[in-house]
């Protein structure tokens, strides 16, 4: 049995976790920074690095207290190193340095968006290394929107990604054209439910490829909401409706994120599908993509809403198949942004 101690600090939360090889979570913490960064509509990166910081370390002691483990029950260390925030990124590779300097104990480097893969496979009964291959993987989250030929839990070839913004990214900017707090998502998913898909006819973006483009239906929204040639701050339209708003962008973007997916199913004749990331919380998608594999008759792999957000439990499930494939990095490892 391998115990792998998972070191997350890429954005905006701080979190470790102890997992038992690759699927068994022995204890987690996370510690979220979205009260901090609310006030500014969006993250800020120095204070994001400052946070990781302050609580990186009260957060180790808390899971392995939680674990009833110390250190030297540890078999390796597994750490995002890419992409994310540089300066939140170091803070997480310098404590995973430290440990295993002091330690002895292996340093196992974690690409973030494979970790996100990978932790649409390791909740239930299921055994990672035994899914369908390969795997249509649609990553969707603030920061990413990416699709990849998955053929193993390690193993991932990018097939499309966003020309612009993110889909997060696209649904915290509408959120605040349409006056909504940040994060946008969950607030848009909440009063889509209120609202009517077929209010607004927003565009389904096309661009050729696998590739996605959230531009066009951002500035879609922001001229239904508040008028063509809108000058900043101007105030809603008096006939718009939030609700019908938010429901009508929504349904667009799942719309486009579902019909993509299926697109690379088709391309790499993948045995099933997966949807992860911070936006895999969302209901919409969550219920369409389920509904599309219902219909092709193969199975869908989804996080649970905790797992869809980032976490330390899947960059340690991760860094298990890694360790076992003989990955180690040394103490002149670097962060890659990008």
């Amino acid at each position: 049995m391998t115990v792998v101690l998972g070191i997350e600090t890429s954005c905006d939360e701080t979190a470790v976790a102890l997992v038992r090889d690759g699927v068994e979570v022995l204890a987690q913490r996370v510690a979220s920074q979205v009260d901090l960064h609310a006030r500014f509509g969006g993250v800020i990166p120095e204070l994001a690095s400052r946070s990781h910081l302050e609580v990186l370390f009260p957060l180790l002691e808390s899971t392995l207290d939680d674990a009833r483990l110390q250190l030297d029950d540890v078999d390796a260390l597994a750490v995002t190193v890419r992409p994310g925030l540089v300066g939140c990124l170091l803070v997480g590779l310098g404590a995973a340095k430290g440990l295993a300097l002091a330690t002895g104990l292996p340093l196992v480097p974690v690409d973030h968006v494979h970790a996100h893969v990978y932790g649409a496979l390791m909740e239930g009964a299921r055994r990672p290394e035994d899914a369908p291959w390969p795997l249509a993987s649609l990553v969707v989250s603030g920061g990413h929107t990416s699709l990849y030929e998955s053929r193993a839990p390690s193993e991932h070839r990018e097939i499309g990604r966003t020309l612009d913004d993110a889909a997060g990214e696209a649904y915290d900017k509408v959120a605040a054209v349409l006056g909504l707090p940040y994060p946008g998502g969950p607030v848009i998913d909440r009063l889509a439910g209120d609202g009517d898909a077929r209010a607004y006819a927003f565009p389904r973006s096309k661009v050729g490829t696998l590739d996605f483009s959230f531009s066009g239906i951002k500035t879609a929204v922001l001229y239904a909401a508040r008028g063509p040639n809108t000058a900043r701050g101007a105030p809603l339209l008096p006939d718009a409706s939030v609700p019908d708003l938010a429901a009508s962008f929504q349904a667009a973007v799942v719309d486009v994120l579902v019909a993509r997916l299926l697109e690379a199913a088709d391309a790499i004749g993948a045995g099933g599908l997966l949807v992860c990331g911070g936006v895999a919380a969302n209901s919409a998608l969550r219920a369409a993509a389920q509904a599309a594999a219902e219909a092709r008759g193969v199975p869908l792999f989804l996080p649970s809403r905790a797992l869809a957000t980032d976490n330390a439990v899947m960059v340690a499930g991760l860094g298990h198949h890694l360790f076992a494939e003989g990955v180690r990095a040394g103490l002149d490892l670097d962060a890659a942004p990008r």
